[in-house]
């Protein structure tokens, strides 16, 4: 069983135009997530760039990494990861992570959490959550006062088996009080969006339509539990600083706010 870990760098952007090149504390977007998946996967993982744009095939040719070139119109992460495995010739046993190029910062356990998860189960996907603090929760519903549709949670059955992820914080809890005082963590997983498929689970979502629910929730992997394929939640430590991607200006003011805070984790 061979592990592809696809890193999606696509080009045109609207708010962030060429984002996989942006410099944010001294190096690109892309050589940050490249770094993060050379500290996270072992040495037997294939580690490619999928783009559209040249220039960034070169500034991936430039860290030591292959770029495989897709289609333009292809409009989403997965649907790159798809195309590069295509191309690759992947075989029919192979695991295919879609890491996206645009969220270095994530949990440097998730990564490896998400390949294990599939190569020792049965799940046709597999997907890292964190469990949050009080603090954090707190935190995260001050930023949905301004933010609704920022932040996704996910609730899972007994065996990490995924039920629902939804921009709604999930579960509610009756008794927060009594909770409060028997845990220093919340019962809320909040969903970190790096996902590892089967190949065949990937070429059956990307020959599905979207779903209903997938457009009124905005989350793509809802259509993953429509089409009845299972989805290992894995549940992974918290990274050491809290930013899930970097979409805007102001997000990258914020990453080298926080760099400057916590420590740099580029490696490489």
């Amino acid at each position: 069983m061979s592990v592809l870990v696809v890193i999606p760098a696509r080009g045109p952007s609207t708010r962030l135009p060429m984002k996989p090149l942006r410099v944010i504390a001294g190096h690109s977007l892309l050589h940050r997530t490249i770094d993060l998946a050379r500290r996270s996967v072992t040495a037997d993982a294939r580690l490619v760039v999928a783009t559209d744009d040249n220039r960034i095939a070169k500034h991936a040719a430039a860290a030591g990494i292959d770029a495989v070139m897709t289609d333009a119109a292809i409009t989403s992460g997965s649907g790159r990861a798809l195309a590069a495995a295509r191309a690759l010739r992947a075989a029919d046993d192979t695991i295919v992570v879609n890491l996206q190029g645009d969220a270095p910062f994530q949990p440097v356990g998730a990564l490896p959490a998400v390949i294990a998860a599939l190569q020792d189960g049965a799940a046709d996907v597999a997907t890292p959550v964190v469990r949050l603090s009080w603090q954090a929760l707190d935190a995260l519903r001050l930023h949905k006062q301004h933010a609704p549709f920022s932040g996704t949670t996910c609730v899972r059955d007994g065996k990490g088996r995924a039920l629902w992820f939804s921009k709604t914080i999930l579960p509610a809890i009756r008794d927060e009080v009594g909770a409060r005082a028997a845990s220093a963590l919340s019962p809320v997983l909040r969903h970190v969006g790096l996902y590892g498929y089967r190949l065949a689970a990937l070429e059956t979502f990307e020959a599905a339509a979207p779903t209903d629910l997938e457009r009124y929730e905005g989350l793509e992997q809802l259509r993953l539990l429509d089409l009845h394929l299972t989805i290992d939640a894995v549940e992974v430590a918290p990274a050491g600083f809290d930013i899930s991607g970097i979409d805007t200006e102001a997000d990258i003011a914020r990453a080298e706010a926080l760099i400057a805070r916590h420590g740099d984790p580029f490696r490489t």
